[in-house]
This record gives C-alpha cells, structure tokens and sequence, in this order.
C-alpha cells in the first residue's frame, strides 16, 4: 500500500482526495518508480478541482510532474535504482500520474534526472520551466537576441512566467512582465524583469494593430491578452504560446502575421519528442541556479495539495509547489 491523491468521478459526484492505495489502481507499464516528489502545475490544479475536463478515465492518481527512483524494470533502458524524471506524455490525465508514492510507466516517457539538480529541484523547475525553455528555444530559433529589443512575459506570477523571466533575463534579454498581481513587482524584478506592466492593458479587447514594442513574446494566458501581445509585436517577431490561463479562444484577426509577418508558434510540452526534452532539461541544467529555485517555489506535503490546486485555480499561488511525497 502507499499514499496518494486519487480523483473519483461516480454517482456521488466528483472529488479528491489523500487515499491508501495499492498496485491495481496503476496503469500499465515496464518500470515502476518510488516517487519522491512532484508538483502542481495549472493543469493538475484544474484536475484535481474538477474545473476543467482534464482527466480522460477514473479513478485518476494526478500529477503530470515527477522524479523519483527505478524500483523494478523490464526495460533495456533502465535499471534499477536509476533516478528519472518525467513531463507529461498523459500521465495524470489518461495514465496514472505523479502525485503517489508510487508510479508504473513507460520508460520511454523517462529521461535521466539531470546531474546539477536535486529531486526537489527538478520538480521545482518541472513542466513550467521545462515549458519556459522550450519558449526561450523557439524564440532563439527564429532569431531573436538580446539586441533585438523587448521581451514581454504575460502570466509573470505564474510557473512558466517566473521561469521565462528567470531564464531570459540570464540570457541578456530585456523582459517586461505582465501580472495581475502587480503589487509582486518586486519579486519579478528579483528575478531579472525590467519593467512591469498591468495584465488589463492586454486581457481586454484591443485594436487588430497596436504600437510595434516586443521582439519576442511568452503567452500562457491565451484569449484576448495572446491576441494583444500579437498585435504589439514588431515586424517579424515571434510569440510562443503555451498556455490558456484567460480561455482557449483566440478572438483576433489575422493583421499582425500578413501586414508584419509576425510567427505566433505553440509550444506543446505534454508529446514533445524526446530530443527536445533532453536539450531542454540540459539548457535548463546551464542557466538556471539553485537561488532563482528558492525564489520561485515552496513545498508542501500530499495533505496540502487539493488545498493548493484551490488556490492555484483561485490565483493565490505565486510561483512553484513542490509536493514531497514523503
């Protein structure tokens, strides 16, 4: 038996809740991982709250983050005793997922946990930074640098925007965070933002061209603020998109991509192809420091965690929740 998060969907409704579990309730797989942490991004927040239909089947363990040690193997690939780490793929979604003591998994949704981080550390960073990089990656492949003026970072408060921040600014690039929260300006700025502006000068409608200011954009807020980012990019600037924190719709017209050439490119985090991941997490390994990890995250134990997604939906949650399993 071990300890877990278990989403229960029948006729008494649907909740969730800490719960003994054992083996059967785990989807298949060719390794078992003891988890030692995990963590709560938006999307376990909106599965374990039930606002979104984020889970395909129940009962559902959730927890799209993990890192943890190889407890048994029929896989050529890993042994036991080996630490992995993984993002996404289903797990905690349609695959039984990170936040229990235990996981059965396909180990070619594993990579190493690397070297310059600790396990609570990975899950600090997880999907969120992991995301973040993959969004720094696409702006540098289409050939934005630091030179090339204004980076805009929507979402700041949030994971991915703390790390994007976090990332770019260490990179030299100049970064302008937009938050609901402005009263945190002090810790975006801590983490190498140059500017602040209010997240309503982009969350409502706007015109389908405005003033030409970013080079680059991050977006994890989607609906009107993605539409406003877009059409205050520069001539040939990107935006990448990985998240619909206001609402998946995308209520603009097509001016900023034929009148600018502007590149709006989505970032996919949850199938991305394993060389991706690998340079991302190696990337990440380069830039990112232990303190910038203090900064943005906190940890809590499995009897916090359905409180945290609460609050995290609620937007009460600045940063990263590492959840520590034991």
């Amino acid at each position: 038996m071990f300890q877990g998060i278990l989403i229960e969907k029948d006729d008494q409704g649907y909740r969730s809740s800490i719960k003994q579990l054992d083996d059967s309730l785990l989807s298949d797989g060719d390794v078992t991982v003891k988890v030692s942490h995990s963590t709560i991004n938006y999307k376990d927040a909106l599965a374990i709250t039930g606002k979104a239909p984020v889970v395909r089947s129940f009962p559902m363990i959730p927890g799209i983050d993990l890192v943890g040690t190889i407890e048994t193997s029929s896989s050529s690939k890993f042994s036991v005793g080996d630490k992995v780490l993984l993002n996404g793929y289903g797990v905690g979604e349609m695959h039984t997922g990170g936040l229990a003591q235990k996981a059965r998994l396909n180990s070619d949704w594993l990579i190493e946990l690397p070297s310059a981080f600790t396990p609570p550390q990975a899950m600090a960073i997880g999907t969120a930074g992991y995301t973040a990089m993959l969004c720094v990656i696409a702006l540098e492949k289409h050939g934005v640098t630091p030179n090339s003026g204004e980076v805009l970072v929507t979402g700041a408060n949030g994971g991915v925007g703390s790390f994007s921040i976090a990332i770019l600014s260490k990179l030299g690039y100049t970064v302008v965070a937009s938050t609901g929260r402005v009263e945190q300006a002090e810790y975006l700025k801590s983490l190498g933002a140059k500017d602040i502006i209010d997240r309503n000068t982009l969350s409502k409608p706007g015109k389908p061209l405005a003033k030409e200011r970013w080079a680059g954009v991050i977006d994890s807020i989607g609906s009107h603020t993605l539409v406003n980012a877009c059409a205050s990019t520069k001539y040939g600037g990107i935006v990448a998109a990985c998240g619909l924190a206001q609402g998946m719709d995308l209520p603009g017209t097509v001016a900023p991509f034929i009148l600018r050439g502007v590149t709006l490119v989505g970032i996919d985090s949850v199938m991305r192809p394993l060389e991706d991941r690998v340079e991302a997490w190696k990337r990440l390994a380069e830039v990112i420091d232990t303190q910038v990890i203090d900064e943005v995250s906190r940890t809590i134990d499995l009897s916090e965690v359905v409180t945290a997604a609460e609050d995290l939906i609620a937007g009460n949650i600045r940063g990263r929740v590492v959840v520590d399993l034991n």
